[in-house]
């Protein structure tokens, strides 16, 4: 037998542990033998995986969208909701670097809800996350054209909408060798200045900046105006906020499949997520919430990339250090780019898969030479053109109505991660095998993935009410859709596949049905050097928690 290439198996029928091998070359990435015209590349080394998952999504969702939370929630607010999700992410995260590691499959996500949930639910998960990205795509750019008019507003936006599309286009004829090293270097530079605002941010409230007439600041925002701003439903608004902050967490899982060696690159970028959480959104929001009050009525612009409306931007104004502003704002100019670029991935490799899987048209299939999905890339880019809306008078109206697309579509995707993570565990044990056959396992199993699950569900609840009461106005059919759109979308993509195939596979894949093999990149069960199980004792335990997270 060719151990680098095992047979499909039947659904049915249980691996043979024995002929299970690993090996970084060979995998399937075309699910049921599917014939292309070329395969995904996979370029992306294992510093590529570390700095998608580090730094990949760290855009206007943190850097500006993060004011309208600060304002309507307060820094209390602001600081749980986000230690919520964030908390969310690390057991999502997790869930996801076990199933991406054994199953490095293009479209992982919709991929593994179509094999261990129910079709009908993957094909809803597929399309929603494609179309949640070619939604933002126009959004980002847009909001990179905008941050130039802090500089220059004597320039028409139109202009850097052009110049930021065309930037963007030259990166895709680089494939994903092209996305990685550009998510390297930009996410370097997010990293740093985020780090750098930390620093900042603690000189400032100790009093250290001579040109800061406050001087010792301490927790004095957290008593006035206060740390909690319009009770609960100021809690429930942070969600959407910093779902949108987060997304693209879940990038690192996507590339997976074209990821050189997933098995030394996954693990290592899975655990790094837990320093992005506490350190870039968690810490670096706690600094923003003690030098800034809440009622600082410039934060009642703080969306899109209004960046004169960032809360990291006033912070620097308000400590009164010259130049310094007109940097930060260049990192968000980077961010928002960053994020483009992000889109452009997210999308056209999710649209490849649907294609690949009969849930989209058969032309999405299409790769070239060079491993790019040139059709998707294509749409994609075509709905970048829509960014040249804002040119029109009611531009602002139907970019709220796209974005609405995509703002609840972070949370169902992440709940399927871990749904699809504890039916599948469910399904190995199921079919006779042992977890010390998976070459990876979440650090928290599938007790972090419940946990990770249920968050989720209590987010899209607390999101409901504050969509459905919103804060400051009567109840409006008009805030309801505009928040919770995504949701109705979800309900019709997946009540139109169950209907479009006649309730094919039932309400849900039984364990005993479940596919284990296919599109499963074999692995040797002997652990690699780092995985190696160590004897726990007292002396090596500040190592292990170290190495728990590095």
């Amino acid at each position: 037998m060719d151990l680098k290439e095992p047979p499909p198996a039947r659904l049915s029928e249980k691996a043979d542990p024995a002929v299970v091998k690993y090996d970084s070359e060979g995998s399937n990435d075309y699910a049921e033998g599917e014939v292309q015209n070329g395969k995904l590349s996979r370029g992306l080394k294992g510093r590529h995986m570390q700095m998608i998952a580090i730094g990949g999504s760290i855009g206007a969702g943190l850097f500006v969208g993060s004011g309208s939370a600060l304002h309507s929630g307060g820094p209390g607010s602001v600081l749980i909701g986000f230690m919520i999700v964030g908390l969310m992410l690390l057991f999502t995260v997790q869930a996801l670097g076990e199933l991406a590691v054994l199953y490095p499959v293009n479209g992982a996500f919709f991929a593994y809800a179509c094999r261990f949930l129910d079709e009908s639910w993957g094909f809803a998960m597929g399309w929603d996350y494609a179309l949640s990205w070619l939604t933002v795509l126009p959004f980002e750019i847009t909001a990179a054209g905008i941050t130039i008019s802090y500089w220059r507003d004597d320039i028409n936006i139109g202009v850097w909408i052009a110049v930021f599309l065309t930037i963007l286009i030259v990166v895709q004829f680089f494939g994903v060798k092209g996305y990685g090293e550009v998510e390297f270097v930009l996410g370097l530079i997010k990293i740093v200045a985020v780090v750098g605002f930390i620093i900042f941010g603690i000189v400032v409230d100790c009093g250290g900046v001579k040109s800061d007439p406050r001087g010792y600041i301490g927790a004095h925002y957290w008593h006035d105006p206060g740390a909690f701003n319009n009770g609960f439903k100021g809690f429930a608004s942070v969600f959407v906020t910093a779902a949108f902050a987060f997304g693209g967490t879940e990038l690192v899982g996507l590339a997976a499949a074209e990821a050189a060696d997933p098995r030394k690159s996954l693990p290592t970028a899975t655990k790094q997520v837990f320093w992005r959480i506490t350190t870039f959104y968690v810490l670096s929001l706690f600094i923003v919430g003690l030098i800034l009050p809440s009622d600082n009525k410039e934060l009642l612009g703080a969306s899109g990339a209004n960046t004169k409306a960032s809360p990291f931007v006033l912070a620097i104004q308000a400590a009164g250090v010259k130049g310094l502003p007109s940097v930060f704002n260049a990192v968000i100019t980077i961010s928002v780019l960053s994020v483009a670029n992000s889109c452009t991935y997210g999308s056209t490799r999710t649209m490849q898969a649907l294609g690949i899987r009969g849930m989209g048209p058969r032309f999405l299939t299409y790769i070239d030479s060079q491993g790019r999905p040139l059709w998707c890339v294509v749409i994609q880019i075509l709905f970048g053109l829509l960014a040249f809306i804002n040119e029109a008078s009611t531009g602002s109206t139907v970019f709220t109505w796209l974005l609405s697309l995509s703002g609840l579509s972070y949370f169902f995707v992440w709940g399927s991660i871990c749904l699809s993570h504890i039916r599948f565990r469910q399904g190995w044990k199921a079919q006779g095998h042992t977890l010390d056959e998976l070459p990876y396992r979440a650090q928290f199993g599938v007790a972090g993935s419940w946990m990770g699950f249920g968050l989720c569900c209590i987010a899209l609840v607390a999101t409901f009410y504050v969509s459905l009461f919103p804060i400051g106005s009567p109840a409006a059919a008009e805030n309801f859709f505009e928040n919770y759109l995504a949701a109705l979308i979800v309900i019709a993509l997946y009540l139109g596949w169950k209907a479009y195939t006649r309730g094919k596979g039932g309400l849900f894949v039984r364990t005993s049905e479940m596919d284990l093999m296919s599109g499963m990149r074999a692995f040797d069960l002997d652990p690699l050097d780092d995985a190696a199980p160590r004897k726990k004792s007292i002396a090596n335990l500040p190592t292990r928690v170290v190495r728990s997270f590095v």
